[in-house]
């Protein structure tokens, strides 16, 4: 209850929920918090998906050769504290109402929105631990997003980049070339690692937006890049040579991808770190909400025997590299979808192929969510879909089979919802 209540004080800072400028956040970090972010060592991540999979690849290996981390991701699936990782441990909700609230005296009601407020107490708290190192997501875009103020970082990584938040753009920039000049072209001058991409045209969008940037710069394909072989293991490899490793505890070919960038970078940065830390490591990646196997709980109750996964892919990028992993399944697959509004849902369903069922749901917690008998009306190009006012009534009504997959997805907002009653 405290901490939501700090949060509702921060909202009323602001009439917006986002508003692109850095302006507020330098003036609360300058001039109040003694410029914190200047003392921190950061690995920075943007791109539209796989951001959080790479941080928690990064965190994974370096826990494993004892390193220390603080941690900043967004947005959180469950709880606030998910944010907030130092020295290696997620805060307390006391520990975390007391940050919130001593940034929050700090900043003294001047104007600022949620998410700066939130970035702020992350690069305070940060600033108590100069010998970490610091994995931090870039929200909204990048150019102008909050944890952009930086003068200096150890590396910039971006990850795959597709259509997302583009009604956070004029009409007329709505493009994939925009999206990539907001993401990439305030990138720092240090060491930049281009996870791979959907496709040609973004990748030499991003190479054309980086071109002056004077960085050490690493492409997915050109420098380092991963083969999947028999026998349960993949091979990893980049000019310090090549890794034999065991296949992660994650799902997901995507994940391969993500965790060769995570090694990419940490070869690169040469942190003296061991590839016994690197196979360790990749076993042991968190991944929540992110092709998620639920395996006990009362939503799985329901599922019984059959496998039962959420995934918060919400844009086509994500609904590609889920379809990808779906391919892969010999068994008949059903899929529950609650969205946001404003996501591209046409395009989002185009990458469902050979689904058994399909059936929308309302987001009971999101008022910004377009209802389920909408969605369902969007996706009327797709055979036996249906619709059902919530999780556990889609759940009860799919006539799941011996050996069928249960999927939900579509939103981190669902995905939570899915967690939370499960």
């Amino acid at each position: 209850m405290k901490l939501q209540k700090i949060l509702s004080n921060f909202q009323k800072l602001h009439p917006k929920e986002i508003d692109l400028s850095l302006d507020r956040i330098k003036n609360l970090c300058e001039k109040k918090l003694g410029n914190p972010q200047d003392k921190i060592k950061v690995i920075s991540v943007c791109g539209t998906n796989g951001k959080g999979s790479t941080i928690e690849s990064l965190y994974a290996i370096l826990k494993e050769a004892n390193f220390k981390c603080n941690v900043f991701k967004s947005p959180h699936i469950q709880k606030l504290n998910e944010r907030y990782i130092f020295n290696n441990n997620e805060l307390s909700d006391d520990e975390l109402s007391d940050l919130l609230e001593k940034v929050e005296k700090i900043n003294d009601n001047q104007n600022i929105t949620v998410f700066e407020m939130l970035t702020a107490c992350f690069f305070y708290k940060a600033a108590q631990y100069p010998d970490n190192i610091n994995l931090v997501e870039a929200g909204l875009f990048h150019r102008f997003d909050a944890t952009n103020i930086l003068k200096n970082n150890l590396a910039s990584i971006v990850t795959s980049i597709s259509k997302d938040h583009l009604d956070w753009l004029p009409k007329d920039k709505q493009t994939l070339e925009q999206i990539v000049f907001e993401k990439t072209s305030a990138l720092l001058n240090s060491n930049i690692i281009v996870a791979k991409q959907n496709n040609i045209e973004t990748l030499e969008c991003i190479k054309k937006t980086i071109k002056n940037n004077s960085s050490n710069k690493l492409f997915f394909n050109e420098d380092f890049s991963y083969s999947i072989k028999e026998n349960g293991f993949f091979y990893y490899e980049d000019q310090f040579g090549g890794l034999k490793l065991p296949l992660p505890n994650v799902l997901g070919q995507f994940q391969l991808e993500n965790i060769s960038t995570a090694i990419a970078t940490l070869r690169t940065l040469d942190l003296k770190i061991k590839d016994e830390h690197i196979k360790k490591g990749i076993k042991n990646i968190s991944s929540l909400a992110r092709l998620q196997e639920i395996k006990s709980g009362k939503l799985k109750e329901l599922v019984k025997n059959n496998r039962f996964i959420v995934d918060g892919s919400h844009n086509e990028g994500g609904a590609k590299a889920l379809n990808e992993y779906l391919q892969s399944l010999d068994c008949n697959k059903h899929v529950i979808i609650g969205m946001m509004a404003n996501k591209e849902h046409e395009k989002y369903i185009s990458y469902f192929k050979d689904v058994s069922s399909i059936t929308t749901i309302d987001l009971k917690t999101q008022p910004n969510s377009i209802s389920g008998k909408d969605l369902k009306e969007k996706f009327k190009s797709m055979t036996n879909v249906q619709y059902q006012p919530d999780i556990k009534q889609a759940i009860k009504s799919i006539d799941l089979k011996e050996g069928d997959l249960l999927l939900v997805t579509g939103s981190l907002y669902g995905a939570a919802e899915v967690l939370s009653l499960n």
